[in-house]
């Protein structure tokens, strides 16, 4: 039996390219599910994947993806039968473990959830690492007591794909949401999704810095990191939160003691790739009670496999507007 995938490969001068090619199911790697893909999704860390960046491929060649859905075709495990169908995120799947770029994965039961009720492969994907990592977030920060009638979210590079999920989620749950982002073209987008304002990057940073700023925020989710992270901890209401997701400003933290005894706040660091099972499930039930994945729609956007090397130059540059889904099977 073999299957199409997109091989990662590096050569003895380190240039990391890839392509598409048949591939033997004898090179699939150990595990005891082996799953048909049908849809995959385009992150940032699938963008360093491919073009080499972060050190996250220590071996070569490889299959990217870190997230995918599709339908179990054989299982030696009890929990999975053929024809089910499931999700994996995370568990390092797609960086040490190859991934969802190709017709059929193997892979750790473990690393399994069964397809959230109401959704299709294709719609998970459209929610993918991107959408859990948002409600986990939102979880998190709930449970430090965020409420609705608490005041404003911030959410910081609003227009990626945590960003625009963490506002549509927010906006869903009856939150008030401020949309930071540096591409003010894509504002309509973001109002449409639920934000009620849009904050100008530039603009936020070119606020005076100081120790202790107006506070504003209710909390905050950050993809950022960086600068946008440490003035955005000045601008957190008395016991306000702020969960720290991403790094695409970079993973230095300038910032100061004040905000946190003066103010009480808290700062969280939300990682989706070794939660465990349980707290999956919850995330993925909550997600498909509450995501419009209608009002979403307009910000996905289909590629093959072909298409990603480039699509993944795109994301790493800033240039991607909500998700990218890779139609894979």
């Amino acid at each position: 039996m073999s299957f199409r995938a997109l091989l990662t490969d590096r050569d003895e001068a380190g240039k990391v390219t890839s392509s598409v090619q048949m591939l033997d199911d004898a090179r699939l790697p150990e595990g005891n599910v082996t799953v048909d893909v049908d849809w995959a999704g385009l992150n940032y860390k699938d963008g360093l994947c491919l073009t080499g960046g972060g050190g996250l491929v220590r071996t070569y060649p490889h299959v990217a993806g870190i997230d995918f859905a599709g339908t179990v075709r054989e299982s030696g495990d009890n929990r999975y039968k053929t024809g089910d169908k499931v999700v994996l995120t995370g568990w390092r799947v797609g960086e040490t473990h190859w991934g969802g770029y190709a017709e059929r994965a193997r892979v750790n039961a473990d690393w399994l959830v069964p397809l959230p009720q109401g959704l299709s492969t294709r719609d998970a994907m459209i929610v993918g690492t991107a959408g859990l990592t948002a409600m986990l977030a939102i979880d998190r920060l709930e449970k430090a007591g965020l409420t609705p009638e608490a005041g404003e979210v911030l959410v910081t590079g609003a227009a990626g794909g945590v960003g625009t999920i963490a506002t549509s989620l927010l906006a869903k749950l009856g939150y008030q949401v401020a949309a930071l982002s540096g591409r003010p073209q894509h504002a309509e987008a973001l109002k449409a999704l639920g934000a009620g304002s849009v904050v100008d990057r530039e603009e936020f940073l070119a606020q005076p810095d100081k120790p202790l700023e107006s506070a504003r925020w209710a909390a905050v989710i950050d993809n950022v990191g960086g600068k946008i992270l440490g003035k955005a901890l000045k601008q957190v209401k008395y016991g306000g939160s702020v969960a720290s997701i991403g790094n695409a400003g970079g993973i230095a933290l300038e910032t100061n003691v004040l905000p946190f005894i003066l103010r009480g706040i808290s700062l969280f660091g939300i990682d989706s790739v070794m939660q465990p099972y349980a707290t999956r499930i919850a995330a993925w039930a909550r997600i498909a009670g509450t995501f419009d994945l209608a009002a979403y729609a307009g910000l996905v956007r289909e590629v093959g496999l072909e298409e990603l090397p480039g699509a993944a130059r795109e994301i790493l540059a800033g240039e991607v507007k909500g998700r990218v889904l890779v139609k894979v099977g």
